[in-house]
Formats: structure tokens, C-alpha cells, sequence
């Protein structure tokens, strides 16, 4: 599930359990992603889906898409933090133990992050705050 706007294509993570990012080692991607970073660019934290996954550096969020059935064909997105014109986090409470990020492009429109609760979210936001203010 995808959508894109423009030139930039991003996974579009709905509101199912199916797609609720986990948090993994920052390696987990390190072998795609190698290639994409900058020489002093840093992973700072990253999810996963069943397949595909968000990392987090110290300049952007990158997205993996893994597409087709072999998982061979892969998507990487990127979206720089000085793209980001606002932002908006609902965090863990009593009953639902989710929370959400959501990110305002002005070329792109709003993008939704669900996070399962033991997601850093107090980091994710200090990193795009840094960036963006």
C-alpha cells in the first residue's frame, strides 16, 4: 500500500496491526542503505513492518518499500527534515498503547507514522524538532 504525490513516493502505513512499526537495531537495513547514506550521515533509530521499514538519521526519514512476492525489489524514499513544515505526535495512553507521527510536506501533503508503544517517540521528535526549527 502506497501512495505518491508528485515526485516523491512513500509507503502509506494505514491504521491496521498489520502495519505498526516496531522498533529494530539500526543495522537492520544497513546493507540498502549503505549505498543511499552520506559519508557522516548517522542511523539514529529504525522500524519494521512484516517488510518494509522507516529509518531515522540525524538529515532525514528514509522509507523501505520490500515489493513483490521474492521480496527483490526495493523502494527507498527519502525525506529530508527541512521538508517538513509541521508535525503533530499522539502519544501511548491507558487503553491504546500506540502512537502516531504525523508529518506535514508542503509537496507531499500528510504523512502518518502508527507506532507500536515501545517506539521512541520523544526522540523522533527532538530529531525532527532540531531540524526543522
Amino acid at each position: 500500500m502506497r501512495f505518491s504525490k508528485g515526485m516523491l513516493k512513500l509507503i502509506d502505513f494505514k491504521n491496521s496491526q498489520l502495519f505498526k512499526l516496531s522498533q529494530v537495531p539500526t543495522n537492520t537495513f544497513a546493507d540498502i542503505l549503505r549505498p543511499l547514506l552520506l559519508k557522516d550521515e548517522r542511523v539514529l533509530s529504525a522500524y519494521q513492518t512484516v517488510r518494509d521499514g522507516v529509518v531515522f538519521t540525524d538529515l532525514r526519514i528514509l522509507t523501505i518499500n520490500v515489493q513483490g512476492a521474492a521480496g527483490k525489489k526495493i523502494d527507498v524514499s527519502s525525506l529530508p527534515y527541512r521538508s517538513i513544515r509541521a508535525f503533530s505526535v499522539e502519544s501511548t495512553g491507558v487503553l491504546d498503547s500506540d502512537c502516531e507521527l504525523e508529518i506535514y510536506v508542503s509537496s507531499v501533503g500528510n504523512i502518518k507514522f502508527d507506532f507500536e508503544g515501545k517506539a521512541d517517540i520523544e526522540l523522533i521528535c527532538k530529531m525532527i524538532s532540531a531540524c526543522c526549527l
